[in-house]
Parts: structure tokens; sequence; C-alpha cells
């Protein structure tokens, strides 16, 4: 667990960042930073390792005062994410990741059989373990970042705001992919974001900061939603929280309709709708079962019909749900 006790960080022009924080980030979860630009949330973020130094207050991890060890010791055992991934431009991907490794003293065996084995499990071809940087996608950037801020299995990771430099399809393919890896690893997470919806996608927790550094609220993403603690809460999560509250109304209840003869599909994957013609239209976004409700309305609303088409988890359509199955999960 991380603890923020009535931490502030001043600036000697008197600017306050952070101003009298306290709040608790539990252990194997991920907690989200989300507020304006200005509210201190990469402060906070890097206060956490040190690379900024509070002015007061207590930051504590698993309660020994972080202050208590070395700085340089401290960041090692803390995994660091920034946007645009902060890879260095001179070393290859296999390299960059094995970096930290290498500083603990690992040999180089070891270091880069362990980067190896992690370039896999971003999601990375291992063909491009001896690329450069400037021979990658911004989204194959990132996974690398992700792989080095896990190389030496830290316990903690830090996210300043990684997936924002890349378009709408690479982010969302990442914010999957870090979803998966929390799956499978269970760290425990402080990631920094201006995007509520990255922020309710993502977080076991949010924290929503305003300007001057002051916490407005700390809570589960459903609960932000309901219930608001004040008016700048209310207005920075959006007049339409109702819509994004159904990311935590799941769609088990459905009543799901067999596959309509217009349905054009490949193998069982979905493809797109006959119109009567030989054109073929697209299918729209399609869900599966146990994902949100959020999702099966999206289906229904980018279906060209109204239908909304169910995969399975390899893609193959198992039926459609039309808008009065969504409206009739609502009512109950």
């Amino acid at each position: 667990m991380i603890e923020f006790e009535d931490v502030t960080k001043r600036y000697p022009d008197g600017t306050v960042a952070v101003d009298t924080l306290s709040l608790r980030i539990p252990s194997n979860q991920i907690t989200v930073f989300v507020g304006p630009s200005g509210c201190g949330k990469t402060t906070s973020l890097r206060m956490i390792n040190r690379t900024i130094e509070r002015s007061s207050g207590t930051i504590s991890i698993d309660g020994t005062d972080i202050n208590s060890q070395d700085a340089v010791t401290l960041r090692r055992g803390i995994g660091y994410v920034i946007q645009n991934a902060g890879l260095f431009p001179h070393k290859t991907v296999v390299d960059n990741i094995a970096t930290v490794p290498k500083l603990l003293g690992w040999d180089k065996r070891k270091a880069r059989a362990t980067a190896m084995e992690l370039i896999e499990r971003v999601g990375l071809d291992p063909k491009l373990a001896e690329r450069y940087p400037a021979q990658l996608s911004g989204g194959q950037q990132q996974r690398v970042g992700v792989a080095r801020a896990l190389a030496a299995d830290p316990a903690i990771m830090l996210m300043d705001e990684p997936f924002s430099a890349v378009d709408p399809i690479v982010r969302h393919q990442l914010q999957e992919e870090l979803l998966r890896l929390q799956r499978d690893i269970g760290k425990t997470i402080v990631f920094v974001t201006h995007d509520i919806d990255e922020a309710i996608k993502l977080g076991d927790n949010v924290a929503v900061l305003q300007v001057g550094g002051k916490l407005a609220q700390f809570a589960p993403p459903a609960e932000l939603l309901a219930n608001p603690a004040d008016d700048f809460v209310r207005g920075f999560v959006g007049q339409d929280r109702g819509y994004r509250a159904l990311t935590f109304i799941y769609t088990d209840q459905l009543t799901v309709q067999p596959l309509p003869d217009d349905l054009a599909l490949n193998d069982g994957v979905p493809v797109g709708w006959r119109n009567g013609s030989e054109e073929i239209e697209p299918v729209g976004a399609v869900f599966k079962r146990g994902d949100s409700l959020r999702a099966a309305l999206d289906a229904v609303l980018t279906s060209p019909n109204g239908l909304g088409v169910v995969v399975d988890d390899e893609g193959r359509a198992v039926g459609v749900v039309d808008q009065g199955s969504v409206a009739e999960a609502l009512r109950s």
C-alpha cells in the first residue's frame, strides 16, 4: 500500500502544486489520478519515486517512509512509464528492456532472457528485439516502455499519461493490453490521465484532483459516477455520466436472438450486413457475453440495422441483440 499523509508540494515562488493530499493506494490494484491541467497529478505521481521531493507530509510504502532509503535505490524498485515511452534511442529493444536488471547487477544472459520473455508478454513480435526505437511505431514503443518498467519485477508501477500520444485505435489496444497484464501479474499501478473515460475504464479506484492540488474525491469508478462528491466532480465527470455508468452493468442477462440470414460471415466471424444488393454494410461494433451494457448499447447503436452482434472469445458470431433487449436489461 502507498499512503499519502498531508503531503504538500510548494515551489520556491510560492506556487502550491499539491495541497495536503491524504489517500491510501491499495496494493495490487490500478489507482488513477485524473483531473484538469495544473491539478498536481504528475507531481503527486513523481513524488512517489522522489523524482520530485515533497515539501511536507509523509509518503510511505507498506508503512515505510520513502525518505528512509536512498532515492536511486527507491527508483530502481519502482517501474516508471511515461508518454512517448522515453526509450534510449541508441539501444535496441531488448537492451532497453534489460536496462534496470543490468543496473541491479543481473548477468547479461539472465537480463536478456527476461527481456525476451517480456517482449512477448506485452504483445510484441520477438523479431523486433534487435530493432531500435526509431524503427518502431508509437504503440510498439509504448509496449517496450511497459516491458522495461516490468523488467526487474517491481511491486509498483507508475504510469504518467503513457497512452496519450497515440491514436485512438492504438490507445484502446494498449488499454486492453494493460488490463490483461494486470490480470496476469497484479501490480500496484498508479496511472495519470486527463481523460475521465480512460480513468473509469482502467481504475479500480480514481482520485479526482482539482486545480490547486486538492483532492476532490477518491472512489471506485462506479461510485464516482453514481455519487459525485461536489459540483466540481460532477462537472468533470460530465453530464453523460449515466451512459458511462453502463460500464459497470453487465450483459449476462441480455436476451440473445439467433443469427439472422443477412449477417455476412467469414468462418463464423461477422464481416457485415447484406442490404439487398451486392454491397455489404459494416457490421458495427461487436461485444461478448459478460461485457458491459455500454458495450452492448454501442454495438446496437453502431449497427446499420439496430442489431448488435454478440461474439465468442474467438470472435465468431453467436447471436444478436436489439434495442428492446438492451432496454429490458436496463429496466431490470
